[in-house]
């Protein structure tokens, strides 16, 4: 006899210094999902989140290497669940559509819902936020050749085998774009979902500066993209070295067709090493390609180890 078990549910919410909306955010989730265990994961706050968050009946755990991809990295690798709900312990994102992004998932076995932020509120989403995670969104889909609507969620449900395969390398915030391109290179069925983005409560404050991580989240697109597409990356430096060789190169092989002399040798020596840098790179990257196959064809076994989401089936056997 086989019957269904309701999948287990488990929310994850990264805090630091949350104090102000950290109740209010477990209390909505527990409201949507009463099933649902919530987790909160407090990294290094100066105020009194953990307590609160204790009081409002969390189960509260410590991470203490500061930064998101820190702490994603702990939960991942501590909770077991069927089914991961993460999002921000300030409240901006709506509890309530938990419950639709988690039937999305397990009625299409997805991997990943990305709760796409639609902001009515006008200091909901600072302006400098939107244009960057437009553009962002532009070259990781020129790179990747696909992408999402807003790669910078932090409102997302996963699978168990995405939880799970998933290597975490990032440290700070650009932890979503470096989910969003795991998603992509695995070729995972993900979905999205629009939701509303509120504006913070009274006392809660943003922990992301614009500037300083939208140089690390470039950074980790340009890293993911040498380490993901090596023959591309490297090809396009060599490919521009070659450029920029050949046209050193010609006012060189005029005079000396005119002359039968080459009066630059400086120029010409540095053409010939630029010619092999060149060649160097495309060999390097063509080495690193299977390299990355391999860890690719890693990865994905690793992810296959895991059922599909769906409703969990137990067979019993009566004697």
């Amino acid at each position: 006899m086989a019957d269904q078990q309701q999948p287990r549910i488990a929310v994850l919410l990264p805090c630091y210094n949350e104090e102000a909306a950290v109740a209010q955010t477990i209390a909505g989730f527990r409201s949507a999902l009463p099933a649902a265990t919530v987790y909160v994961y407090d990294n290094n706050s100066r105020d009194r989140t953990a307590e609160v968050a204790r009081t409002a009946g969390a189960i509260v755990r410590t991470e203490r290497q500061q930064g998101k991809g820190h702490v994603v990295r702990r939960m991942f690798a501590d909770v077991d669940a069927d089914v991961f709900i993460m999002a921000d312990g300030d409240l901006t994102y709506d509890p309530g559509a938990a419950p639709a992004m988690v039937e999305q998932l397990l009625a299409e076995q997805l991997d990943m819902v990305v709760g796409t932020r639609q902001h009515e509120a006008k200091d909901a989403y600072r302006g400098g936020h939107v244009i960057g995670n437009r553009l962002f969104t532009s070259l990781l889909a020129g790179l990747f050749g696909r992408s999402f609507t807003d790669i910078f969620s932090g409102y997302r449900v996963f699978s168990r085998r995405f939880v799970k395969s998933f290597p975490v390398l990032s440290s700070g915030f650009e932890i979503e774009t470096e989910m969003s391109v795991h998603a992509l290179e695995l070729r995972m069925p993900v979905g999205e979902q629009a939701t509303v983005y509120g504006v913070r409560p009274e006392g809660s404050a943003s922990k992301l500066s614009t500037f300083r991580d939208g140089w690390r989240i470039l950074s980790t697109i340009a890293t993911l993209y040498r380490i993901e597409r090596p023959v591309l990356f490297f090809g396009s430096v060599g490919a521009l070295l070659v450029g920029i060789a050949i046209a050193l190169s010609v006012p060189l092989v005029m005079t000396y067709l005119q002359t039968g002399l080459v009066p630059r040798f400086p120029t010409a020596i540095l053409v010939t090493g630029m010619i092999i840098v060149a060649v160097l790179c495309f060999f390097a990257g063509l080495i690193l390609d299977t390299v990355t196959r391999g860890r690719r064809e890693m990865r994905r076994l690793a992810y296959l180890a895991y059922p599909a989401p769906g409703p969990v089936t137990e067979t019993t056997h009566s004697l």
